[in-house]
């Protein structure tokens, strides 16, 4: 199933690609994130390579590649304050179409687990699903995330409210 795929951490000379990927993903289902695509539009690929450069201890993004091609990513990020650094959230989770049902999601989020668990003292992770998406909620739950709570009307495309469903996950219930 994941045949040729290369799973890796981006850097800022991946930022092209990230940032064509990400427009891609804002489009195509916007229902999905928090960005809408004509905010995405507003940044360029420098401020993508500077982010992606900029602190890859507490905030990193994976890539997964098909043939050099960016096909998935999935980012993490860490509280920066003292009485939250235990925690962080993983966002921006998306895989192109034509490269869905092939285990890539997975394996990008169990790449990005891995080096989340390398962080010295995050604890846990938390992540947002848009209700509905059950293919991407049931991923998480087959990875060990549990619901905690509901945001109804956590989001608005167009005329349209979506209930976000946050989740969390307790680094020390992966194992080693």
């Amino acid at each position: 199933m994941l045949t040729c795929i290369e799973i890796r951490l981006l850097t800022d000379r991946d930022a092209a690609a990230y940032w064509h990927l990400r427009l891609e993903a804002l489009e195509r289902e916007p229902q999905s994130f928090g960005e809408a695509a004509e905010e995405h539009r507003q940044t360029s690929v420098e401020l993508a390579a500077e982010r992606l450069a900029a602190n890859p201890g507490d905030n990193f993004v994976f890539g997964a590649f098909q043939q050099s091609q960016l096909v998935g990513m999935a980012g993490f990020f860490r509280y920066p304050i003292a009485k939250a650094r235990h925690k962080g959230r993983i966002w921006g989770v998306y895989v192109g179409a034509s490269c869905r049902g092939q285990g890539i999601g997975r394996a990008l989020l169990a790449a990005l687990l891995e080096r989340i668990k390398a962080c010295p003292g995050v604890e846990q992770v938390s992540l947002t699903v848009v209700t509905g998406q059950e293919a991407a909620r049931n991923l998480y739950c087959s990875l060990g995330f549990k619901p905690y709570g509901l945001e109804p009307r956590g989001l608005k495309v167009g005329d349209r409210y979506l209930d976000n469903e946050y989740m969390v996950l307790k680094l020390s219930q992966l194992g080693h």
